[in-house]
């Protein structure tokens, strides 16, 4: 007899979300438009509201806080790309971030002829390790891509710390980090160079395909703007939403195809409204998995630190050392009951481009490594019951007996 499938991600979507893309077909203007405009504003209300500072970012308090500039675009990929260009990153220039995390984080730098730097882990958090980015300085270094792996917040007052230090470029990895704070500050308002946050289906919230890049400074979100559309000095909806002929641009460097489009902002508009709620849904399923598992030889997923929020967009456990079975025959035994898994990640330096490419050995980040054969992501996301969450606990128990 089949087993019903508990699938490892699924978004919630509303009726609010279709009607507004409903809207939106209606009206006649699919791609980057009003809808967008409104989404990058509400984004960056939505963030000026979960920072408690209202100070410098560098702590000066008195001194004004430079409006944070929000860029819609087609993927956070899109963005990270945006980001680093931006910053001026180009061929032979060095950039630190993590092998535990996605491709994307890496291959962004390859794209501008640079060269990732791959560190490990901090096997407490399972983000960068600040003191192992700070051996991998070089002079050829100019920036670090800090990774905020599973909802919780990397140690970013030490990597700000260490980039003021060398005259380093930050720009944060916040795929996973909506809604998340460090020291008191919600992520994409500290003192980095840029933050760039992703819309994909499995996240927290979502518009198909889609991301944010978020930044204070005017100059780089300038050149963001125009690269994410070809180059072009002036985009469509400017040109084209006119009563007098206005169809002459400017291309002012070779840019890119990475605009998002107003029926993925139609959807972000209406789950920007619900991240709280689906972000507190997280939460009370890692609450539940957490007293569940309490007597497992499991190592559960590391929380925030006292007073920060995690955003739980991963539930990710490891196998203890008394557990008899591997993790692969683990994951066997929770598709056979019908629960949909997941690793994070495989780690770069276990990937054939990046072995390859640069040499990397499993011994060079042992506490990734060691992390990574011993991982398995459990589901959690808002739509999940709490019958939902029993079952994958129960699945778990008898997966490990």
């Amino acid at each position: 007899m089949s087993v019903s499938l508990l699938p490892f991600a699924l978004p919630e979507i509303g009726e609010e979300e279709i009607a507004e893309v409903a809207d939106s077909l209606r009206s006649g203007w699919l791609t980057t438009g009003p809808k967008t405009q409104r989404f990058e504003a509400e984004f960056g209300a939505f963030l000026t509201r979960l920072d408690p500072q209202q100070h410098a970012p560098d702590g000066d308090a008195g001194q004004a806080v430079a409006p944070l500039h929000c860029m819609a675009v087609n993927s956070a990929t899109a963005g990270l790309h945006l980001a680093l260009e931006a910053l001026g990153i180009g061929p032979g220039d060095e950039v630190i971030t993590t092998t535990h995390t996605f491709t994307a984080s890496a291959e962004v730098v390859r794209y501008l002829g640079a060269h990732p730097v791959l560190v490990d882990m901090d096997p407490d958090s399972l983000c960068i390790d600040v003191d192992a980015a700070r051996r991998a300085i070089t002079p050829a270094t100019r920036a670090i891509i800090p990774v905020h792996f599973g909802g919780r917040a990397a140690d970013m007052t030490g990597i700000l710390s260490l980039a003021r230090e060398f005259g380093l470029k930050v720009l944060e990895d916040a795929a996973h980090a909506l809604p998340c704070t460090h020291a008191g500050r919600a992520i994409g308002t500290l003192a980095s160079d840029a933050t760039v946050f992703s819309f994909y289906a499995n996240k927290t919230m979502t518009t198909g395909e889609g991301g944010m890049v978020v930044t204070r400074d005017a100059a780089l979100a300038s050149r963001v703007r125009t690269m994410r559309l070809h180059g072009i000095d002036r985009d469509a909806f400017a040109r084209f939403n006119t009563h007098v002929p206005a169809w002459r641009y400017d291309v002012v460097a070779p840019g890119f195809k990475y605009n998002m489009t107003d029926l993925a902002a139609a959807i972000g508009l209406h789950q920007l409204k619900k991240v709280a709620r689906f972000a507190a849904r997280r939460a009370e399923i890692a609450r539940q998995y957490d007293a569940a598992f309490a007597d497992l030889d499991l190592v559960l997923p590391p929380h925030a630190l006292p007073g920060d929020t995690h955003s739980w967009h991963l539930y990710v456990i490891q196998l203890g050392d008394s557990v008899s079975v591997s993790r692969e025959v683990f994951i066997e035994r929770m598709f056979a009951q019908g629960i949909g898994m997941s690793v994070h990640y495989i780690p770069l330096h276990q990937l054939s481009y990046w072995k390859n490419e640069y040499g990397l050995v499993a011994d060079d980040f042992p506490s990734s490594d060691r992390a990574y054969w011993r991982s398995a992501s459990l589901p959690i996301y808002s739509r999940m019951t709490d019958a939902d969450v029993q079952r994958v606990v129960a699945a778990v128990r008898q997966a490990l007996a």
